[in-house]
């Protein structure tokens, strides 16, 4: 595909921190010169933007997740594109890479040796920033390293229509365990079963919930994958079976402010439960195995790739904020 070589970097900054869920006046789009690559660096043409909640941790004042971004900064994103310029043997005009602090804009300049080269032949460019790509390699560190799911154990994964959520779950599928997963609605409770092959789907919404998860979880919940804390986090507790884990990957119910106090810690100790967070950035050492495996399941259909397209740059504003509000389905994208 032929692209115009524009003249300047259209970018989208944030404004102002957001206070609660955030609004499209805590953003501003602008336009910047391209920047020039130094010696060691590429200049990238993005092609996709990966949109995710951690942004949303990012713009408040605090590292309560990674570097905080300034006001005026370009918001965080991952990006894949191509390398249009290149001061770095290693990388080529052509090659075709993942940027992980690329960032909502059009063109970005990173260290070569920052940069993630990903095979667009062996799968889409999109499908880098999901299933293959960080939202991936986050749900086979946490189901499998951190979780230690294992055949026959039952599993739960809250925001299981999500970009980790619906990969930590089919995942699972993989490794023999029966999977339950709970969203957002009665028509993404359907999704998990009927696209993505989960043993059952529970709509958070709908009255009932603990009952829901006992019924669904007879034998209790082995490995409780958290992407989102809060209320449903503390209805799942009660069904943990004996030495059950609970995974810590994300706490999106707190994100936008607020947040539920908390189970009570008694059952860790009765039931000799684990409960541990993590960061991705601890474990990259695992991005060579986990895209030999997560390759091999996505060529087999073992893994399904459900993406949330949006066009257009100015587009992530509003597809950001309906990610936060649970209105998107799989990995959030912007085709640039």
């Amino acid at each position: 595909m032929s692209h115009a070589a524009p003249s300047t970097n259209r970018r989208i900054v944030l404004a102002a921190r957001p206070l609660g869920l955030p609004r499209p006046g805590d953003f501003r789009t602008i336009d910047a010169p391209i920047p020039v690559p130094a010696d060691g660096q590429v200049l990238i043409r993005h092609d996709w933007l990966g949109l995710a909640p951690a942004a949303r941790l990012r713009m408040s004042g605090t590292p309560a997740f990674g570097e905080p971004m300034a006001l005026g900064e370009v918001v965080f994103g991952q990006a894949v594109g191509e390398v249009v310029a290149s001061r770095d043997p290693s990388l080529r005009e052509g090659d075709a890479v993942m940027a992980i602090a690329g960032g909502w804009q059009r063109y970005s300049v990173a260290a070569a040796g920052a940069l993630v080269r990903v095979d667009v032949r062996a799968a889409p460019a999109s499908a880098w920033l999901g299933a293959l790509g960080t939202s991936g390699l986050t749900a086979y560190v946490g189901l499998i390293d951190i979780g230690g799911a294992r055949a026959g154990e039952t599993v739960v994964v809250s925001a299981a229509a999500g970009a980790v959520g619906s990969v930590a779950g089919q995942i699972a599928k993989r490794l023999g365990c029966r999977v339950v997963g709970i969203a957002g609605g009665p028509h993404k409770a359907l999704h998990l079963v009927e696209t993505l092959g989960f043993d059952a789907g529970i709509d958070h919404r709908a009255d009932g919930l603990e009952t829901a998860v006992r019924d669904a979880c007879p034998s209790g919940v082995d490995v409780y994958f958290d992407n989102v804390g809060g209320a449903v986090r503390d209805t799942v507790w009660p069904s943990l079976a004996p030495n059950g884990r609970v995974v810590v990957c994300g706490q999106i119910a707190d994100y936008n402010g607020g947040g539920a106090g908390g189970p009570g810690w008694m059952a860790l100790l009765g039931k000799r439960l684990t409960v541990r967070g993590f960061t991705l950035a601890d474990h990259l050492h695992r991005r060579d195995a986990f895209e030999r495996d997560m390759l091999a399941w996505y060529r087999d259909g073992s893994i399904r790739v459900v993406e949330d397209v949006h066009d257009g740059l100015e587009s992530a504003i509003p597809a950001f904020i309906a990610m936060l509000t649970g209105g998107t389905l799989g990995k959030t994208l912007v085709r640039l």
